[in-house]
């Protein structure tokens, strides 16, 4: 009895063993260069926009809001451009690209900070990840000539860390 349900308990291990390995893969492909460090973790949850082009769905931009252990901290939009509630802002480029594990996800990133403003925990971020996507891809039908400009609001979520060099930042994000 004991060898039977090991061999069943193996059997359910593998799958989850398998998606861990995927998910460290993906990760490591937009992994953040050595010397960062991490100043805030954030869920974002709202929508990916897209607009039918007469042909194909093309990505307008994301509409979502921050949370940080539940708590809303901000917002994130086109630029792409993230707010915290402190009045800090970050505008990413995107510098690294994967498929996300996760069937009918938008891709996890790494994105290089190319401006910032304000003075709170955002204004010295480097890069950004965005990982654990679920959702926002692009719709797979019902964009041809007779939908061009039609618009699609495409639910999503995703963990966003924010990562930068200094002290300074490091020392506000463990205060909150």
């Amino acid at each position: 009895m004991r060898v039977y349900w090991a061999l069943a308990m193996g059997g359910l291990l593998l799958p989850q063993v398998a998606a861990t390995e995927r998910m460290q893969a993906v990760v490591q492909s937009v992994e953040v260069p050595a010397g960062e460090r991490l100043l805030l973790k954030a869920e974002g949850r709202g929508v990916q926009i897209y607009r039918c082009d007469g042909k194909a769905w093309v990505f307008v931009a994301p509409e979502a809001k921050l949370f940080v252990k539940g708590v809303e901290e901000g917002t994130h939009g086109a630029g792409p451009v993230w707010h915290d509630r402190d009045g800090s802002s970050v505008w990413g480029e995107v510098v690294a690209k994967a498929p996300s594990p996760h069937e009918g996800a938008i891709p996890v990133l790494l994105l290089k900070a190319v401006r910032s403003e304000g003075k709170g925990v955002l204004s010295g971020v480097n890069f950004i990840q965005r990982l654990e996507t679920e959702g926002g891809s692009a719709p797979g039908d019902g964009c041809d000539a007779g939908h061009s400009g039609a618009e699609s609001r495409v639910g999503y979520g995703a963990e966003y860390l924010f990562f930068g060099a200094g002290e300074v930042m490091a020392k506000a994000h463990s205060s909150r």
